[in-house]
C-alpha cells in the first residue's frame, strides 16, 4: 500500500513509525515531513494546508490511504477533499472539525448536549467583552474562537491582565483572525488529563491517558507551549473515572455530533480537567494531541493502519485495540527563547542509534545540505517505554544527555508530578 501522511511535526512522526509496522505497507509519503521523517518516508515539498497541491499529489501516485494529522487542513477540508477524489482518508470532514476550530462552536455543542465543562460566555464585541471581564470573578480563562497553534488561551489573574488578553486578541490581532471572537471561561481546577480516542461516528475507544506539561519552565512556570513532554498514562485517570468520562463526555459527545449532522470520523482529543465536582472538558481537539502522541502510540500494540481503515470505514466496533503494559515518557528538547522568539539553523548531533525502547521523534528539523538542523521551536521528542514510568522517566532524559544543539531547551521535571501521584 502507498500511504500518504499530511503533517511535519513529531506526531507525524509517531504516526509514520507506526504505520510502518504494517507488512502490507510498501511506501509512506509526508507532506511536508521534516528531517527526522525524512529517514522513515518519502518526503514531499508541499505545505500541509496546500490541499489542491496534495490531492493531486495523492491521484497521481495512487495513494491508496491518507492520514492527515494536524488541525488546519482539517478545518480546511482536507479530509473531504480527498474522499471526493477517491482517496480514502482518516480524519473528520471540515464540518465536524469545527469542535476545535471554533470554540465557540463546542462550547454551545457541550451546553445543548449538558455534557459537563466551565461556564463560559462568547464574545465578538471587544467593549462587550471588556465590560464583562470589569467585574468577572478572577482568575478567569480567555481563549482566542479559532486556531491558534495550541497557544491562544490566557489564564489571567486580574481584570488588568484580562483587559490586556482581550484587546491583544481582539484589537492587536496576537492570533490573526483566530481572536475575532473570544471565549471567556471559568477557571476550574484539578488535575488535567489528556484522553485521546479513536471513533468512527459511533463507536468510540479511548487510548492510553496521558499527561502534557504546557509551561516553558520546569515547576508550571513561564509561557504556555505547544507542549514540553508528556507521560502515559496518567496515574489521576482511574478506571472509576475512566467510566465516569465515557457515560458523561465521550459517548454524549460523539451522539451530539450526530444529532448535529456532523458525525466525527477520526481521533477525537479530550482536554479533561478532574475537578472537585467531577471530570469536565477543557477543549477538544480535532486530531491526535502533540506531543501526547509521542507517548500514546509507542503503547499500542494493535496494528495502527487497520484501526484507521475501520474508523473510516465505521467498522471500529469490530476491532480489538490492546496496550502495552507498560509506560511511556517524552522529553521535548526545544530551541533556546521557544514559545517567543528564537533561532532556527542549528546543527543537531544525534546518536545513529539507542536504546531499543527510546525513540527520537523529529519535529522542528530539516535537512541542509545533508546536515541535520534545527527549524521549529520544538525540535526534538526523545521518547522511552518501560515498566514503570519512573524508568521511562530517566531512560528518556538519560537520552537527552547523548543529543545536541546550540542553545537547546527542555524541562527538568517531566513526570513528576505523576510520580508523586502514584505515591499517594
Amino acid at each position: 500500500m502507498n500511504i500518504l501522511v499530511i503533517g511535519g511535526g513529531g506526531r507525524e512522526h509517531a504516526i509514520i513509525c507506526k504505520l510502518k509496522e504494517n507488512p502490507t505497507v510498501t511506501t509512506i509519503y509526508a507532506a511536508p515531513g521534516n528531517g527526522g521523517i525524512a529517514k522513515d518516508a518519502i518526503c514531499i515539498d508541499c505545505k500541509a494546508t496546500d490541499i489542491d497541491t496534495i490531492v493531486s499529489f495523492a491521484t497521481a501516485n495512487s495513494i491508496d490511504f491518507a492520514v492527515v494529522a494536524p488541525d488546519d487542513p482539517l478545518a480546511m477540508g482536507c479530509v473531504d477533499r480527498l474522499e471526493a477524489a477517491g482517496i480514502p482518508a482518516f480524519g473528520p470532514t471540515a464540518a465536524a472539525a469545527r469542535i476545535e476550530a471554533s470554540k465557540a462552536f463546542s462550547k454551545d455543542l457541550m451546553a445543548k448536549y449538558a455534557i459537563p465543562t466551565a461556564t463560559y460566555q462568547v464574545f465578538t464585541d471587544v467593549e462587550q467583552a471588556c465590560a464583562y471581564l470589569s467585574t468577572a470573578t478572577h482568575p478567569i480563562v480567555i481563549k482566542a474562537d479559532g486556531l491558534a497553534l495550541g497557544k491562544g488561551v490566557v489564564i489571567s489573574q486580574n481584570v488588568s491582565e484580562s483587559l490586556d488578553a482581550v484587546r491583544g486578541m481582539m484589537e492587536d490581532k496576537a492570533f490573526g483572525t483566530a481572536g475575532n471572537t473570544v471565549v471567556i471561561e471559568e477557571f476550574l481546577t484539578g488535575p488535567e488529563v489528556s484522553v485521546l480516542a479513536f471513533t468512527d461516528g459511533n463507536v468510540v475507544m479511548p487510548m492510553v491517558s496521558s499527561m502534557d506539561h504546557k509551561r516553558a519552565w520546569d515547576g508550571d512556570k513561564g509561557l504556555n507551549t505547544g507542549g514540553m513532554g508528556t507521560i502515559a498514562p496518567n496515574p489521576y485517570y482511574t478506571d472509576d473515572i475512566a467510566a465516569v468520562c465515557m457515560e458523561t463526555i465521550f459517548l454524549p459527545t460523539i451522539k451530539a455530533m450526530v444529532a448535529e449532522g456532523c458525525p466525527f470520523k477520526g481521533c477525537l482529543y479530550f482536554g479533561l480537567m478532574l475537578t472537585p465536582n467531577g471530570p469536565k472538558v477543557i477543549e477538544y481537539n480535532c486530531r491526535f494531541g502533540d506531543p501526547e502522541t509521542q507517548v500514546v502510540l509507542p503503547l499500542l500494540q494493535t496494528d495502527l493502519l487497520t484501526i484507521m481503515q475501520a474508523v473510516r470505514n465505521e467498522t471500529l466496533g469490530e476491532v480489538h485495540i490492546s496496550w502495552k503494559d507498560e509506560s511511556a515518557a517524552c522529553v521535548i528538547m526545544a530551541s533556546g527563547g521557544y514559545p517567543a522568539k528564537y533561532a532556527s539553523g542549528k546543527e543537531i548531533l544525534i546518536p545513529p542509534t539507542f536504546d531499543e525502547n527510546v525513540t527520537v521523534f523529529h519535529a522542528g528539523t530539516k535537512m541542509v545540505d545533508g546536515t541535520l538542523v534545527t527549524a521549529g521551536g520544538r525540535v526534538l521528542g526523545v521518547t522511552a517505554t518501560a515498566p514503570t514510568l519512573a524508568q521511562a522517566i530517566d531512560k528518556a532524559y538519560y537520552s537527552t544527555d547523548f543529543i545536541h544543539f546550540e542553545d537547546a531547551h527542555l524541562r527538568h521535571d517531566i513526570g513528576q508530578t505523576a510520580l508523586k501521584a502514584l505515591e499517594v
